[in-house]
């Protein structure tokens, strides 16, 4: 593959095409066969790590209203890792687009931080030759599916998130929490709280903190939306 056959490939991959087409030729080349360090893509790795998580953490902070910043960690964390960004280099070409040394081996036997580096240095070439837009629309076509398989997972803990992504797809509307009853002294109390979804009450569920008794709730209404959608799968068959 010819230098222009690899620029026009990359610039395919990332859906932009670069004003400055050695920026592009930068972010592929790796030290082993850069002439200086500055002219590897070290540089833009580091810019391009940046990015990411800034575009990811932004994502999941709109995404998921009621997540603590400890569930939002854990899922970007995930999202941002070496094994994720090598992988996203291997299903999208970057990988093979590599400008390398000889003595790095076979491409298939190519450690996981140099797969992962080309994946962050192309965000840093997009994020220099056009700006936030471009770099944060290719995070997102790649990362997505990564992001929501992480983002289901933790949701299997988080009810409440579950309950409002349901909502949200489903209903299109958001559900409320209702303060039912507290009892037990002021050091030991215990709390009942009911979801309101629509106009509809569901079962109330006790916790011993509002937190948990919303929990409790949301995980209730999950059950019983679910149970619904199943009987009428279920009557849609017959």
């Amino acid at each position: 593959m010819t230098d222009g056959d690899a620029r026009a490939r990359a610039e395919q991959i990332l859906g932009h095409s670069f004003q400055d087409p050695d920026l592009l030729v930068i972010s592929l080349t790796h030290s082993s066969i850069a002439q200086t360090r500055t002219s590897s893509n070290e540089r833009l790795e580091f810019l391009g790590d940046a990015i990411l998580g800034l575009v990811i953490c932004d994502e999941l902070y709109r995404r998921f209203p009621d997540w603590l910043e400890g569930e939002l960690t854990r899922v970007k964390s995930i999202v941002v890792s070496r094994k994720v960004c090598a992988q996203i280099s291997d299903d999208t070409g970057l990988t093979d687009l590599l400008i390398l040394g000889n003595g790095l081996g076979r491409r298939e036997h190519m450690p996981t931080s140099l797969r992962a580096a080309v994946y962050e240095s192309v965000i840093g070439a997009l994020f220099l030759d056009g700006g936030l837009e471009p770099a944060k629309r290719f995070i997102l076509g790649t990362a997505q599916s990564f992001l929501d398989e992480c983002a289901d997972a933790q949701n299997v803990h988080n009810y409440k998130s579950a309950l409002q992504q349901y909502a949200q797809r489903r209903l299109s509307t958001t559900p409320h929490y209702e303060s039912l009853d507290e009892q037990g002294p002021d050091h030991s109390k215990c709390f009942e709280v009911c979801v309101v979804l629509d106009g509809e009450r569901f079962p109330g569920a006790w916790g011993p903190s509002k937190k948990e008794a919303e929990q409790e709730a949301a995980k209730r209404a999950l059950e019983i939306l679910q149970e619904r959608d199943g009987r009428q799968s279920h009557s849609s068959t017959e």
